[in-house]
């Protein structure tokens, strides 16, 4: 117990994530979305693009120890709660179950709701970081 607790001393907020996802957006994102419609003509997601966009958030993390180009830039990686590299499993969860699903489900109310637990939770941990034992933890203090 007590390393997790030490473990989570370097757990990130909400700005610091939005920050990753925003660069993920910009620097994945775009140039996807441009090569998508170069390849089909569509400016509306299409099979490629989303199949693409669901490999990057699901598997870029299992390869490269909890990082996507975004969370490398500012420095900040998804770990399984005893600090160790998050597996396929824990991203599925993390993703599909936690994200897609329940978000889906609440009708974005649940995005919301995590965002703000990620504001004020001490561990920083929103709901797809707790159905799935992670947390995301900075490679430098805050």
């Amino acid at each position: 117990m007590e390393n997790e607790k030490s473990l989570q001393s370097h757990a990130v907020g909400f700005w610091r994530r939005f920050g990753a996802s925003l660069l993920d957006g910009l620097i994945i994102g775009v140039p996807l979305a441009l090569l998508s419609y170069m390849i089909t003509g569509e400016t509306k997601g299409n099979l490629f693009t989303n199949l693409v966009s669901i490999l990057y958030s699901l598997l870029l993390p299992v390869f490269w120890y909890g990082y996507t180009v975004g969370k490398r830039i500012v420095g900040i990686r998804i770990v399984k709660m005893d600090g160790s590299p998050v597996g396929i499993g824990t991203m599925l969860l993390r993703i599909v179950v936690g994200c897609w699903l329940i978000y889906t489900v609440t009708l974005g109310i649940g995005a919301i709701i995590s965002a703000i637990m990620v504001g004020v939770r001490e561990d920083k941990r929103a709901i797809h970081d707790l159905i799935a034992g992670t947390y995301v933890t900075s490679d430098r203090p805050e």
